[in-house]
């Protein structure tokens, strides 16, 4: 299957973006500017509980995203899994091709260009490297990049990291709705929750106010928790106006995702969020999403259900979810 690659079509020095980038006028950077001033939460894991507690849940609440600092994942680790997921990058085509993926197939995992369908078939300015973490049964580390040779061990260290992380926030975004803390992590599949990698890649764009690296969308995850390299695009949307989301060295960006929305009734919000373009620079981000299984069942917790809030969405699988989601077909 022939795909264009984006960043090899950025490595012909194009002045001007052709016409699959251009996004419609309401969606380009230029006529969408973000707000000035306004910084996203920002929430040092190292702070007193109640503290904790309580800035996250009004992150989720307000904002559907917060940085974590004070996480615990070495920086160096950090520094590896970025320099492993760069030195994919700069393999020669034919190499990162061996690893191409066929999401018309539903194969999602490997090398990739295009994810998602969008009803004007407009393109993203993205290439991406995608694979499960977690757990072992879901992990096929014979799609994993063979170079650099430090690939597996570093990503391996990291999702043990992560892991960690992940119940770590779980547990506090159960307090902050008010439920017992291992509550969410049940939920979502317990041991068998799913963690997978996204390294996404946006090179130079000759035009980057036409252009967007990734539309405007919610995750499909309970939580995604990403590392960005130095060159700043993520924006968050919060009543009515995008802001953006600043580079801070060894954050966490966190967002919640669908799942969260679900299982807290609506009490969390999952964020939409959009990728910008640079002109001279080339973005990159490590996004790990934590999914529930496929066959798990999930619906609004009943502890979060009463008269005053009752049921907002329907009881479904994550499978089905994920159909509809990808499908761009009502849940």
């Amino acid at each position: 299957m022939e795909v264009e690659r984006i960043q090899a079509l950025a490595a012909f020095g194009l002045d001007t973006l052709p016409a699959q980038f251009v996004r419609p006028s309401h969606e380009r950077p230029e006529n969408s500017p973000a707000v000035e001033g306004v910084t996203v939460p920002v929430i040092s894991l190292s702070q007193p509980h109640h503290a904790l507690i309580r800035e996250i849940h009004e992150a989720c609440r307000d904002w559907g995203f917060f940085l974590v600092t004070d996480h615990g994942i070495p920086p160096e680790l950090i520094g590896q899994l970025q320099e492993a997921g760069r030195e994919f990058f700069r393999l020669p085509q034919e190499e990162k091709e061996k690893y191409a993926n066929d999401p018309s197939k539903g194969n999602f995992e490997g090398y990739g260009t295009k994810m998602t369908k969008n009803h004007d078939e407009k393109v993203e300015w993205v290439d991406y490297f995608f694979h499960f973490m977690h757990p072992s049964r879901k992990v096929k580390h014979e799609i994993w990049p063979r170079h650099p040779p430090s690939y597996r061990e570093v990503t391996e260290e990291y999702n043990k990291e992560i892991l960690k992380v992940t119940e770590v926030l779980l547990e506090l975004i159960s307090e902050g709705l008010g439920l017992e803390k291992k509550v969410l992590k049940a939920s979502l599949g317990g041991d068998q929750m799913e963690l997978e990698m996204k390294i996404n890649l946006y090179p130079p764009c000759p035009q980057p106010q036409l252009a967007l690296g990734v539309e405007p969308h919610t995750d499909m995850s309970a939580v995604t928790i990403l590392v960005p390299n130095d060159v700043p695009g993520l924006q968050v949307w919060k009543d009515g106006n995008w802001f953006a989301a600043d580079y801070l060295p060894n954050a966490l960006f966190c967002h919640v995702g669908d799942q969260i929305e679900v299982l807290s009734n609506g009490k969390y919000k999952s964020v939409l969020h959009r990728s910008l373009v640079n002109k001279e620079k080339t973005r990159m981000s490590w996004a790990v999403f934590v999914a529930p299984p496929h066959e798990a069942l999930i619906g609004p917790l009943p502890e979060l259900i009463n008269d005053q809030n009752p049921v907002k969405y329907s009881t479904k699988t994550f499978a089905e979810f994920r159909h509809r989601k990808f499908n761009k077909l009502p849940q």
